[in-house]
């Protein structure tokens, strides 16, 4: 845990305050960013969903259906349904591999999708400002508990579609 460069001994009130503080900063955050890939989604006429599953496959290369499912968290039913409505767009295409043709990769078209790379370029730049002044001690602070909320919006989200309740 970081810890080293700041007072851990505040008093209870205060660190529930904090964290009271915290919560309702995080779900402004949470609030804001769903809103955004809404409207961004919106704009190319896809779901908040698809664009996401877009978003995977550009960081992560060609995946599965089973592996798009682990990292969405949705059911492999919703998964199915949302590579046909991405390969219909022309976003995605199914590729079969060559060592075991019973596998079946789903790759994005990165030229179908470069309208949408450009509006999170733009948007990038504008995020990239939020770290000036803030040093390394805090950066890993941030990076930490982001790292730690996101595995824990993965394990609801897996819970929320069924497959650990």
């Amino acid at each position: 845990m970081i810890t080293e460069n700041y007072d851990v001994s505040i008093a209870s009130s205060e660190r529930a305050a904090l964290l009271e503080n915290l919560a309702e900063a995080g779900r402004r955050h949470s609030d804001a960013t769903v809103m955004l890939h809404s409207a961004i989604a919106q704009r190319f006429e896809l779901t908040a969903t698809d664009l996401k599953a877009l978003g995977f496959l550009d960081r992560l290369g060609a995946l599965t259906a089973g592996e798009i499912a682990q990292h969405t968290g949705l059911a492999t039913a919703s998964v199915t349904s949302l590579i046909d409505r991405l390969e219909k767009r022309g976003f995605v295409r199914r590729v079969r591999d060559q060592k075991d043709r019973r596998k079946v990769f789903v790759e994005i078209d990165r030229e179908k999708t470069e309208p949408i790379a450009r509006v999170y370029a733009r948007f990038g730049k504008t995020f990239e400002s939020l770290s000036e002044g803030l040093d390394a001690v805090a950066l890993k602070v941030i990076l930490t508990y982001l790292r730690r909320a996101t595995d824990r919006a993965h394990t609801l989200t897996r819970e929320i579609s069924g497959e650990e309740m």
